[in-house]
């Protein structure tokens, strides 16, 4: 059995980027992630890494361009208005087609808002992100496990499409500590022919640019990608089904949404109620299969979120709008109860146990 560790949240990110082959981190501290640019501090110069804490989130970003153009794995991190601040950035990431990890422990909104959990950044996470028409991969880790393993899954992916992965982590999973296991297979680094790298005269000359003022050139970039995008939503899209087989009534929720609201769905099937819970592993791909055939035979969904409801309108169109869709919410920093999200589940099942 491998060895597990008490670890942070915060902490089991950066110690899967070192172990993904990550040496190069650039950010900006704000809770609550914080511990991420922290530890990096402490451990790259260790490895021979480099960590640099830059005069914003902006100069970060495109830290993270410059690294990445050169084909090494390189990592970001921030909590929400850091990302929104991110977001000219990202934009040209994916541009040009540069694989990069980003992490954003979110905090609740908008503006500065607070610093408790938040799942807010939804909308801005799986609808891009910045301007023009691109996406991003975007993974929800539900346990400080998962924190570790989606990290270097994150990194795999970034570099298979040559796009950028996001991390999209409540606050809550950044801070809880849990037993990790690093015990984690890392895949090669593939080659990377297109990266800047010097040519010593022996190679065609790279060039790392988004720039394109030939509309039809423009044309065919944007509809090449989303060709690339298409083979991620096919071959890519995850998600953890818990007792959906027979379920009238599913949830939807992820990260400590859906920690909370597998209580809820025990406690449920002790009182007789068939639910069930659904917990996307990805936002980008949305696993909207999998909603869809629970749609053939539940009567009703309910999505659980730390937000005023942003991933509901993916559950209800994953379900076709054949049934009811309801939320089931906190938002500005609180979590719901299990109580609150069983309460939900009675309602949806008609007020009977």
């Amino acid at each position: 059995m491998a060895e597990k560790v008490l670890m942070k949240g915060n902490e089991a990110i950066a110690e899967a980027a070192i172990l993904a082959g990550c040496r190069h981190y650039f950010g900006y501290p704000i809770t609550p992630q914080t511990e991420i640019a922290a530890y990096m501090a402490k451990k790259m110069p260790k490895i021979g890494g480099t960590f640099l804490q830059a005069e914003s989130e902006i100069a970060a970003i495109n830290m993270v361009y410059g690294v990445s153009s050169t084909g090494k794995r390189v990592m970001t991190s921030s909590s929400s208005p850091g990302i929104s601040l991110k977001s000219e950035g990202l934009s040209y990431l994916a541009g040009a087609d540069l694989p990069a990890l980003v992490v954003n422990v979110q905090r609740g909104g908008p503006g500065l808002g607070g610093i408790q959990p938040s799942q807010s950044d939804y909308f801005q996470a799986t609808r891009g992100a910045g301007h023009g028409d691109f996406r991003m991969i975007v993974l929800a880790p539900a346990s400080v496990q998962e924190m570790a393993e989606l990290t270097v899954k994150g990194f795999e992916l970034a570099d298979e499409y040559r796009m950028t992965s996001l991390i999209l982590a409540d606050g809550t999973m950044g801070q809880m500590m849990e037993p990790v296991s690093l015990d984690i297979t890392v895949k090669p680094q593939p080659e990377k022919p297109w990266a800047v790298t010097g040519t010593k005269c022996a190679r065609f000359h790279n060039s790392i640019n988004s720039l394109s003022l030939v509309p039809e050139e423009l044309e065919k970039f944007n509809s090449d990608r989303y060709e690339r995008y298409a083979k991620v939503e096919a071959n890519e899209a995850m998600a953890e089904e818990y007792m959906v087989d027979d379920a009238e009534v599913v949830i939807a929720a992820f990260g400590i949404a859906a920690r909370v609201s597998k209580n809820a769905v025990n406690e449920a099937r002790k009182q007789g109620i068939k639910a069930g819970l659904i917990r996307p592993i990805t936002l980008w791909p949305f696993p909207k299969e999998v909603f869809a055939d629970a749609a053939k035979h539940a009567k009703a969904f309910i999505s659980v979120e730390l937000s005023m409801g942003q991933m509901i309108e993916d559950v209800r169109l994953s379900t076709r709008c054949r049934v009811p869709v309801t939320l089931c919410n906190r938002a500005g920093g609180m979590i719901p109860s299990p109580e609150q999200v069983l309460a939900a589940i009675k309602q949806a099942n008609g007020g009977e146990a």
